[in-house]
């Protein structure tokens, strides 16, 4: 009865056995054809411009496609001029009108070409899902031109399409939505492994790409909990996110991005750090702010002042959770405030800033009153930003702490463990979780901490673990004994600013370590692959980015410009196609010139495994789910002609 339940309530989208037989045999041929080309970044940290190129241009692949389709054809300067149409057909376009005598020749010629490209990205599709992947208005009109097969016909044919776009005033248009449509074809599904946010100028239009791809999931990364957390209203959390993206100059992506008003924090700066220069608050400038500059000077004393309500809302945190182990990070109340120095670890640092105007020494963790209201004020704007809480849906509702998708585990930072290799023993709320266990916990505690109703038991405890997740010694998603934040400005002595990695990432460099990871996981270690981000891979110093002999992958290559002196690169793409598995090693990415012009580095791709056998839908976890409605749908024809249910026409 339950199974007939079901099938009356599927017959609804197939009435009759001639729509289920239609249904089935496309679904078939879905799964005869090539798995989808998967694609996994890590570490985004803003660089808005450097990954939608990265996605547009499918890594170098669309490049590579281009080769080998016009690279005994066309001259190199039009294959790259081709390319860079697909990377950002309008900037392209804009420039080949002002250097093009006959425009619209240009706009034939190029129509076929990216026409030929478009065809040779969707050949592992079927027309149907290609057709679902087309922009909406001109979806007809480039499947024409993608599947008309006459050859005897085809050149007319064309001519009289191109004709009628270049005819109505659509070419433009029609060309970026082609270019974007091959860029579509070429990335099936997108994984992005972690850190979206912070540093970079625009994590904000990261989020507003993301939301209209049409395939990607998430896995949380720290940098992403403490904006979760943020939205949740966990003061640290704000004061944290807050502090970091001051530090980088991210005024406009705060305030005009996400309706943040920093108004009364620069107020609260004015008044009790006007004389102060702050000198070691002053923001690193990688991306100049358009719409909202502010003063170094200005930026530094707002910097400092969330910095010290930081300090006193992590203080507040640790006092009220013992189970956090983090009482060595209790440092405000070791600064001996009329000699300006800090004891650590029984020795003496001088303090290289000795002003603390809000600083009560005998209750260094207790806000002002002028605090209070700053961080009412604050929390206030967070809460109420519609774009901040429709983004960090999204990352809820297509994110969590790990994934398992075709035989690879992902996740961004690392899996506690001892020194000898076992899975660690981590206590959340007076119980023991260590490996899977622990991971499915925290995914849990991080959704309670959002969308529990306010006021509801162990909401604010759920959001204090997100803190927590952010920056403790045990957390998966930070991997570092502590974070040294207040010794980097405060103490000179740069062995103070020290984070000792967790035992996981000397680990990792053991097969046998991998692969018990896999299990814990359910995988099998012989065909099943992790994918890790978080730490940057060094490159320049002869890093690799490959671990435990081929079965995990760092994939932190540096796609943030604050780590590129240190990586030697711009960032990785792990490329999982029906055949093999590959690195795309990125160059930094070059904006465009005042002439219109852009240099586009072509990524050196590397192939680190060839699959024995080509993989095919049927054998993905999507061929799964297809093969299983293969299924329901042979029990409901077989309802139909049994007379169980009524067919209808």
């Amino acid at each position: 009865m339950d199974n007939l339940h079901y099938l009356r309530l599927l017959s609804k989208d197939y009435p009759n056995i001639m729509e289920v037989s239609k249904e089935i045999i496309n679904l078939k041929a879905i799964l005869a054809l090539p798995k989808g080309t998967e694609y996994f970044l890590s570490d985004l940290h803003g660089e808005h411009e450097a990954f939608i190129h990265m996605i547009k241009s499918a890594s170098g692949v669309i490049r590579a496609k281009i080769e080998e389709i016009y690279g005994r054809t066309l001259e190199r300067e039009e294959r790259d001029n081709l390319a860079a149409l697909v990377y950002n057909p309008e900037a392209e376009i804009a420039r080949r009108k002002k250097t093009e005598e006959d425009i619209n020749a240009y706009y034939r010629n190029v129509i076929y070409r990216l026409i030929e490209v478009c065809r040779s990205v969707s050949t592992k599709y079927t027309r149907s899902k290609v057709r679902k992947r087309l922009p909406k208005y001109y979806d007809y009109i480039i499947d024409e031109l993608l599947h008309a097969d006459d050859e005897a016909n085809r050149a007319y044919y064309y001519t009289e399409i191109i004709n009628s776009v270049i005819e109505l005033g659509m070419a433009d248009e029609f060309i970026s939505q082609l270019a974007d449509s091959t860029s579509r074809l070429a990335v099936d599904h997108l994984h992005i492994i972690g850190d979206i946010f912070d540093r970079g100028a625009h994590p904000d239009d990261i989020m507003d790409f993301l939301i209209d791809f049409h395939d990607v999931d998430f896995q949380w990364g720290n940098h992403d909990i403490v904006w979760m957390g943020a939205a949740a209203g966990n003061v640290a959390c704000i004061a944290n996110l807050l502090r970091m993206n001051i530090s980088y100059n991210n005024f406009d992506m705060l305030e005009i991005g996400y309706g943040i008003n920093l108004r009364p924090l620069a107020v609260f700066a004015e008044r009790f750090y006007g004389d102060d220069p702050c000198e070691y608050f002053k923001p690193k400038v990688l991306d100049e702010n358009k719409y909202d500059p502010v003063s170094p000077e200005t930026a530094a004393k707002m910097n400092k002042a969330i910095a010290i309500c930081q300090f006193k809302a992590e203080g507040q945190l640790i006092m009220a959770h013992p189970e956090y182990n983090m009482q060595d990070r209790l440092l405000l109340d070791k600064i001996d405030y009329q000699n300006g120095t800090i004891e650590l670890d029984g020795k003496n640092y001088e303090l290289r800033d000795k002003n603390f105007p809000t600083i009560d020494p005998e209750n260094p963790y207790v806000f002002t009153e002028d605090e209070e209201d700053l961080i009412k004020r604050l929390t206030a704007s967070f809460r109420q930003s519609d774009k901040l809480h429709r983004h960090i849906k999204f990352l809820y509702s297509h994110g969590a702490i790990y994934t398992v998708y075709n035989n690879n585990l992902m996740y961004h930072g690392c899996i506690p463990m001892t020194e000898d290799g076992e899975f660690e023993d981590v206590m959340v709320y007076g119980r023991s979780y260590r490996g899977k266990a622990l991971l499915d916990c925290l995914d849990e505690q991080a959704r309670f901490a959002y969308f529990a109703p306010e006021g509801k038991p162990g909401r604010k405890e759920a959001g204090d673990l997100l803190w927590y997740l952010w920056l403790g010694s045990k957390s998966p998603l930070f991997g570092k004994d502590k974070m040294t934040t207040l010794e980097r400005f405060f103490i000179e002595d740069k062995s103070t600013h020290k984070e000792k990695t967790v035992p996981y990432y000397n680990l990792i460099e053991k097969r046998e370590t991998c692969e018990k990871i896999l299990r814990e996981f359910g995988l099998d270690p012989e065909i099943s692959h992790i994918l890790n981000g978080h730490v940057p891979v060094k490159v320049k110093d002869g890093k690799s980015p490959i671990k435990g002999e081929g079965k995990l992958f760092i994939i932190d290559g540096g796609m943030s410009k604050a780590y590129q002196k240190d990586t030697g690169i711009a960032g990785y793409t792990f490329i999982y196609n029906s055949r093999f598995m590959a690195l795309s090693e990125h160059k930094p990415y070059s904006p465009l010139a005042e002439d219109g012009t852009q240099e586009f580095h072509t990524p050196t791709i590397r192939t680190v495994e060839l699959l024995k056998k080509r993989v095919m839908v049927r054998d993905t976890d999507q061929g799964k789910i297809l093969q299983q409605q293969v299924e329901e749908l042979m029990l409901l024809a077989k309802a139909y002609r049994k007379g169980e249910i009524k067919e209808i026409y």
